[in-house]
């Protein structure tokens, strides 16, 4: 038996040193980090409460112009609604965002379609959350279950994808070393952007994030390759 107990610690402490090995490796980067979710197209949502209707859209957005492009086009669309409240998030690391209330009750309508979008883990999101006023006050609670509940309906109906963060570089090299830079290019598998070919040889190669220091540092031990200033 204390032979066995031996055996299973080793098995323990050799998990453990390659955990902690592969967390050292600067090439092994965590998925989450260069992972985010959002989703692929426009979808829509309809909540209803003692006769006030909800439509909620959501939709995939890059720019802070993006979205104040389609507020302004369903603003349009919606002219005759008591209130088109919203809330966004961009970027993958998540920081940049706002909610409006769009005239309702401070933190009741903005807030709580944040809210979704974050319990969601999504990014590169505008929820749009359009009111008819029914003729019955919902109160202060009301509003937030009814907007938070909208823009579940408009996420559960979107197809929610996982895209990568990405990174480019930029190199040149003489042609000689072509075979070199080809070789690494297809065991490494980035997507080539461009590619010019003379006495310079130039190429800008793109990858995700965490495999683009493995990428350079194999690109770096070619002979006259130099990296470009991004």
């Amino acid at each position: 038996m204390f032979y066995k107990y031996n055996k299973y610690i080793i098995k323990i402490n050799i998990y453990a040193l390659f955990r902690a090995k592969k967390l050292n490796n600067p090439y092994l980067c965590s998925m989450s980090e260069d992972t985010y979710k959002t989703i692929s197209a426009p979808s829509e949502g309809i909540y209803t409460e003692k006769r006030s209707k909800f439509i909620a859209i959501a939709l995939p957005v890059r720019t802070v112009d993006e979205v104040k492009s389609h507020l302004e086009v369903y603003q349009k669309k919606y002219y005759d609604a008591r209130h088109v409240c919203y809330a966004y998030m961009l970027g993958s690391e998540r920081k940049d965002f706002r909610a409006n209330d769009n005239g309702e009750p401070s933190g009741t309508a903005g807030k709580p379609i944040l809210g979704q979008i974050n319990s969601n883990e999504l990014t590169d999101i505008l929820i749009i959350v359009v009111r008819y006023f029914g003729g019955i006050k919902l109160g202060t609670s009301g509003l937030i279950v009814a907007y938070k509940a909208a823009a579940a309906e408009a996420i559960a109906a979107a197809e929610v994808i996982e895209k990568t963060v990405d990174e480019t570089v930029t190199f040149l090299f003489e042609y000689p070393f072509m075979n070199d830079v080809m070789r690494i290019v297809k065991e490494e598998e980035p997507e080539i952007l461009e590619q010019s070919y003379d006495m310079d040889c130039c190429m800008i190669l793109r990858i995700r994030k965490s495999m683009m220091p493995k990428l350079k540092a194999r690109l770096e031990k070619v002979e006259t390759l130099r990296f470009e200033e991004e």
